[in-house]
């Protein structure tokens, strides 16, 4: 078992809402750590419902007075996209209660996040329901060594994946993956979309990991229109697969990038679909840079909670990889570098004038924090998120 972050995160939430979702793609360990969050409450205390088995789903035949017969337990409502008139239902029986005077921790609805998913809870069970999301495993979340790290990086955070026995039956597990969401969970959880045409789609974000999207391109490249791009990209954002980082947005006087920068949120994803089976393969690829970015860009965002994310880049090559904003008064600037020497790049040094950044740092895959000169230094990718949290929370003291 790989213990996750986000189990404490639900803990919290259960504590705050009556209602919590954990969201996240198939097969990220959601069940996983549900079953594990209901296990350590006791069968007295906890109920499990996977809403794909028939027989659990005509439990919810009478879903108010199922629900209801629970009081006093937490009740896991898993893969709960199949039946989304349950959200009317909750926000029903949670108020009832509430007016009892029980208030928090009641159910933990799962589901591989989705636009109409998201739309349907916040709406009926708005005020009552928190988000969590479950990432595949990140840089926080592994043991500390380099091998580790190594394996995270090639073989991306999805646990099945990760932990395979070899290379090859991880690469197959990968491939399996993506075959199966286009062929079953896009067409169930989205629009219909012919599945070559989305995996063609999908393999040209994979080689453009890191870039901003010209849409037009793309489409020349499908045979689509660009509004049709702009359709396949919103599907795979809402399904936590692509994550589309927007350009900041201030006034600092200078000619600003404006398209938002396309990342594929897994790192092992990105190789599966460009056929990169080994270390040696990724180390030799035009990806590897890329990819790195990706996979530090997903535990530092990850880290940041709720604080605002973006990059920074000047029509004059002022770039910074990411901003995070705590507050109005408080900018902190990262670089992310696959290089074991980092340094501080021009448009790096120019673009923490611009913002004027509170901090930075140059994150890398080496061992040790090392100063850089003014307020940057060089933090270890394994240290990053510790890191981020630190400043953040040193910013609202």
């Amino acid at each position: 078992m790989i213990e996750r972050i986000a189990s404490r995160t639900v803990l919290a939430a259960l504590d705050r809402f009556p209602v919590v979702a954990l969201l996240g793609p198939r097969q990220v360990g959601k069940t996983t750590l549900a079953r594990a969050l209901a296990e350590a409450r006791g069968s007295e205390r906890a109920r499990y419902l996977d809403l794909e088995s028939p027989a659990d789903r005509a439990r919810l035949t009478d879903a108010e007075s199922y629900l209801e017969a629970q009081r006093g337990r937490l009740v896991v409502l898993d893969e709960v996209h199949r039946v989304p008139e349950l959200f009317e239902v909750l926000r029903v029986v949670v108020d009832r209660r509430r007016r009892s005077g029980e208030r928090t921790g009641q159910f933990l609805v799962l589901g591989s996040a989705s636009l109409d998913l998201l739309r349907q809870s916040s709406e009926s069970l708005a005020g009552r329901i928190d988000f969590v999301e479950l990432t595949p495993v990140r840089l926080d979340e592994l043991e500390s060594d380099r091998d580790a790290v190594e394996r995270l990086w090639l073989r991306g955070g999805f646990p099945d994946s990760l932990l395979a026995a070899n290379d090859e039956r991880s690469l197959a597990w990968r491939m399996a993956f993506v075959t199966t969401y286009l062929e079953r969970d896009i067409p169930m959880l989205g629009p219909r979309v012919p599945a070559e045409t989305l995996r063609r789609f999908w393999t040209m974000l994979a080689h453009l990991q890191g870039q901003q999207l010209n849409a037009a391109r793309v489409a020349a490249g499908l045979g689509v229109s660009g509004q049709t791009v702009a359709r396949y990209l919103d599907l795979l954002v809402d399904l936590l697969l692509v994550r589309r980082l927007a350009p900041w947005s201030g006034n600092v006087g200078k000619r600003l990038v404006k398209s938002p920068k396309i990342y594929l949120r897994d790192s092992g994803v990105v190789h599966a679909l460009l056929g990169i089976e080994t270390l040696d393969d990724l180390l030799g690829h035009p990806v590897a840079g890329a990819s790195w970015e990706g996979l530090v860009l997903e535990t530092l965002i990850a880290a940041a909670a709720r604080a605002s994310c973006s990059y920074y880049r000047t029509a004059a090559g002022a770039e910074i990889d990411l901003v995070v904003e705590a507050g109005r008064r408080r900018r902190i600037a990262i670089e992310i570098k696959r290089s074991s020497a980092p340094g501080v790049s021009r448009g790096f040094e120019h673009g923490l004038v611009d913002l004027a950044a509170s901090v930075a740092a140059v994150v890398y895959p080496g061992e040790e924090r090392i100063p850089l000169g003014g307020a940057v230094e060089a933090v270890p990718a394994r240290e990053a998120a510790h890191w981020l949290r630190d400043q953040l929370t040193s910013g609202r003291r």
